[in-house]
């Protein structure tokens, strides 16, 4: 089944890596970081304030989801992702004209997070896990490489354009990704599978999905679980990304290379996708990414201070994409294999809404720390705690159900 479940479903999987490269998830995460001290300075506003904006975003995008996914599950994948990228592209390119009144930027902001959710994950993963189920860990993992791609791509690119112009156009120029090039492919390459297409694991005698319904889901322990692992991981991660130029513009690094190290967090987590994505395949993932999730809590402590040296700067940026590559994986493949594929849409949105809230709502926790304090330490040493708390939830989990027409073992 190996070559054949990629022979089949290469397409999606492609276009659905571009989807999510040019979709509302990675690239205000990765434009922010960049225009952060530029607006600072242009506007007037504390790190706080600019924080804000995108936590409306996440929040509000987030609360969205659930009914997101449930739109997927009844209308298909498709229609719901193009759509957002186009509202999306629009959205974000508005923000070129962001008021001097801080409340409109804020209602920019809020506009993104409401048109833009049915461009991430949420949408783009329930494809691709009724495509590949031997190698969902792998497929999963090649999907979520749109996020790397876009942290590899798009902060040079903001970079660039600010060293030309000014931090205004970077809204523009961002938004040619979703509008000509995620949506001319998705409309073109990406499609849900045939009934007669779906991997036998997913689907049962009758040929439907099989899995559990969102009101079973609700009531095992798992799922609360898997919640609070997310939050705690989203908690911890989504400020340090955010902050993490100025966090080593405080090591004495220049903007140029804070945009590089940002490339460093994305590389970290194109590997941790792909390298996890594969052991997620061959063992028990919970058991993988508990060690994982760990790398962030040494990635933290080389942050402290203002000392660190240049490799060692790197190399936290490294630890801390590898967990974060990991993280996004376990929350799509671990929703397919405990909860079947029946009402993932719904059940993903449902997790997803935490790791959007709780992401938006870390950037204002590091942004405060670092106005009240002039530097990120007290927050990093909470973020250590919370990723250790995050990765040993995981463990609770246990065995893998059992789903469709073949029985899996334990891995």
């Amino acid at each position: 089944m190996s070559g054949g479940e990629f022979s089949k479903g290469w397409k999606p999987l492609f276009s659905g890596v571009i989807g999510v490269a040019t979709g509302a998830s990675p690239i205000p995460f990765n434009v922010l970081p960049i225009v952060l001290g530029p607006i600072h300075y242009a506007m007037g506003w504390s790190f706080l304030e600019i924080s804000i904006g995108i936590t409306i975003y996440g929040i509000l995008g987030a609360l969205l989801a659930p009914a997101v996914g449930a739109l997927a599950d009844k209308y298909g994948v498709k229609p719901v992702a193009m759509l957002s990228l186009l509202g999306f592209g629009i959205a974000f390119s508005l923000l070129y004209f962001t008021p001097s009144n801080i409340w409109g930027f804020y209602a920019m902001w809020a506009l993104i997070g409401i048109v833009g959710i049915g461009s991430t994950p949420v949408t783009w993963s329930r494809t691709i896990n009724m495509w590949f189920f031997e190698h969902k860990g792998l497929a999963l993992g090649i999907l979520l490489l749109g996020t790397s791609i876009a942290g590899l791509i798009v902060p040079q690119i903001a970079n660039a354009v600010i060293e030309v112009s000014n931090w205004r156009f970077v809204f523009p120029v961002m938004a040619m990704l979703p509008l000509f090039v995620g949506l001319p492919l998705a409309y073109f390459l990406f499609r849900d599978p045939r009934p007669e297409e779906r991997p036998a694991s997913i689907r049962d005698v009758s040929g439907e999905l099989a899995g559990l319904k969102l009101g079973e889901v609700f009531r095992g322990y798992r799922f609360w679980a898997l919640f609070l692992s997310v939050v705690a991981i989203a908690l911890a991660y989504g400020g340090a990304h955010i902050h993490m130029a100025q966090m080593v513009q405080l090591h004495g690094f220049s903007a140029g290379q804070a945009a590089i190290v940002m490339g460093v967090v994305a590389s970290g987590i194109f590997a941790g996708r792909v390298i996890v994505g594969l052991l997620f395949d061959r063992y028990w993932a919970p058991g993988v990414a508990f060690p994982v999730l760990l790398l962030p809590v040494i990635a933290c402590w080389l942050l402290l201070g203002t000392t660190t040296s240049a490799p060692l700067i790197y190399a936290a940026a490294f630890m801390l994409g590898f967990a974060a590559g990991a993280e996004s994986d376990v929350i799509s493949y671990l929703a397919a294999r405990y909860f079947g594929m029946k009402a993932y849409g719904r059940i993903y949105g449902f997790l997803y809404a935490p790791f959007g809230i709780f992401s938006s709502i870390s950037p204002i926790l590091y942004g405060y720390t670092r106005d009240t304090t002039g530097s990120y330490d007290n927050m990093l040493m909470v973020a250590m705690v919370l990723f250790a708390i995050g990765g040993s939830l995981l463990l609770t989990l246990g065995r893998y159900p059992s789903w469709g027409q073949k029985k899996e073992a334990f891995a």
